[in-house]
């Protein structure tokens, strides 16, 4: 096996720094979040808005990020490239007199944000490494649109936003389990997919794609190694990041 990159040394290779992933992808057409998800974020955040629901605090729940400054619908883009469709969010909802209604916040490891249509109702950009930022609020829906495929520590950021959600929050991210691999090389296979359906999430082999509803604090029987960011194209034909764990 390779030698494997610590969370740092990956950050800054080029295969991470990958520009083709989500700079470019709308809220809403043929190259969207709207296409990718398969629901118009925006849309289910307003339904929740105009439901009446808000951010539920549980005084003695202190394993959850702090929610005392906030009140509302938030969404949370883990990922979110240029930060595109979150500024397409802004601008509509500005345009139907709805500002305040959701809460956008985006992060990014790269700092290719692009300028807001309406700078007065801009979502809050962050650069950062979704590895290590921890949020001050929790969240209606939690998205990770491919990029997982550039985190080393997938199974880590999966299983810490989980603890982001609201009651009734969802969290919805590509993940590729070919990806996550054991310190042999191969595959974790359908034991981890096993384990991830046990904690709670919904896992679509198929798709790709990984789920769950409502917030919860998971912890899986597998522990870092590295990464491998040299492990070639995966389904999307772009280059991505092989993850590696030993069993615990």
């Amino acid at each position: 096996m390779r030698p494997l990159l610590d969370t740092a040394t990956l950050e800054s290779s080029a295969v991470v720094a990958n520009s083709a992933m989500n700079r470019d992808r709308q809220l809403d057409g043929v190259n969207s979040y709207t296409r990718e998800l398969g629901f118009n974020p925006l849309d289910w955040l307003l339904t929740r808005a105009d439901a009446g629901d808000s951010v539920r605090v549980d005084a003695a729940d202190t394993a959850r990020p702090d929610t005392r400054e906030t009140a509302g619908v938030g969404w949370l883009d883990l990922c979110c490239g240029s930060g595109r469709a979150l500024n397409r969010a802004a601008d509509r909802l500005h345009r139907l007199g709805r500002t305040g209604a959701v809460t956008l916040t985006g992060v990014d490891l790269v700092d290719y944000f692009e300028s807001p249509v309406t700078a007065a109702t801009a979502p809050r950009l962050v650069c950062a490494s979704v590895a290590e930022w921890t949020p001050t609020r929790r969240f209606d829906l939690i998205t990770c649109v491919h990029g997982l495929h550039y985190v080393g520590d997938k199974l880590g950021v999966l299983t810490r936003a989980a603890g982001w959600l609201t009651d009734q929050g969802r969290l919805v991210a590509d993940l590729d389990l070919s990806a996550v691999r054991l310190a042999d090389g191969q595959p974790a296979g359908a034991r981890l997919t096993r384990l991830l359906r046990a904690a709670g999430f919904t896992v679509d082999r198929r798709r790709h794609r990984i789920s769950r509803s409502g917030p919860a604090t998971i912890s899986l029987p597998y522990r870092y190694l590295g990464a491998d960011d040299r492990a070639g194209p995966n389904y999307t034909g772009q280059p991505a990041v092989n993850s590696y764990y030993t069993e615990t």
